[in-house]
């Protein structure tokens, strides 16, 4: 199996190359580059399997860089790193599509798990082989591919993150079983998080306006109160 490529978009040029080295010995194919005009040639001249974002570059930021990739089909899983310290700019890299964030300044050992997670997650690119824990979930004009890792209405398949695939992998294979916030938040970040996190939130927000007829009042992806979230296969139509 060949070593994941990575794409490290960060100006800081101490930190960019802390960081390349400490992920190259820790098996991956890392280049770096200092900015947006960098991350689009490296993309445009290969493929890479993840890419760590900056939020603040000095040709660009991370969220509109996010919102562009995202919107030109580019579903490359992204780590986003912020200086930042509000939970919004967070919170808004996780709804433009990011599929991890973390704070600067950030211990590589924690960035190398966090890439490791979002990997494992992550849809298997076209032409890779199927996995073998698959099944698919047909709910109302959709159905979930869990061994191709995708999500369809009809012929159209619709981009998810590599979060929101494990969210909603992980709701459907325990139909009418609510599931709470930490256990969701543990399946699709992994075990180190802070209580505070609202990403499962923001990823389930992201879902229901992507599936549900009207997103405030769901049909499928139901709030139980004081527990979580919960799959509602068979819930009559209002």
């Amino acid at each position: 199996m060949s070593a994941p490529r990575l794409l490290i978009v960060e100006d800081d040029l101490r930190l960019r190359d802390l960081l390349e080295r400490y992920l190259d010995g820790q098996g991956f194919k890392v280049r770096g580059v200092g900015g947006a005009n960098g991350m689009r040639h490296a993309l445009a001249a290969e493929h890479y399997d993840l890419i760590v974002l900056d939020l603040m570059l000095p040709d660009g930021d991370g969220l509109s860089l996010t919102r562009e990739l995202r919107a030109g089909g580019n579903a490359t899983p992204i780590v986003m790193l912020t200086a930042r310290g509000e939970d919004v700019d967070r919170i808004i890299g996780l709804e433009l599509g990011a599929d991890d964030y973390l704070p600067k300044p950030c211990n590589p050992r924690e960035l190398a798990a966090r890439i490791r997670a979002v990997l494992r997650r992550a849809p298997e690119p076209p032409g890779a082989a199927p996995r073998a824990d698959g099944g698919q979930v047909a709910f109302g004009p959709f159905r979930l591919d869990l061994q191709s890792r995708r999500l369809t209405r009809g012929e159209e398949v619709l981009r998810l993150s590599s979060g929101e695939f494990a969210l909603l992998a992980a709701l459907v294979a325990a139909p009418h079983r609510p599931l709470s916030r930490d256990h969701l938040l543990n399946l699709t970040r992994g075990a180190d998080f802070q209580a505070y996190d609202r990403s499962v939130d923001v990823m389930m927000t992201r879902l229901r306006k992507l599936i549900e007829p009207d997103a405030r009042a769901p049909r499928w992806l139901q709030t139980v109160r004081g527990q979580g979230y919960v799959f509602v296969p068979d819930a009559p139509v209002a």
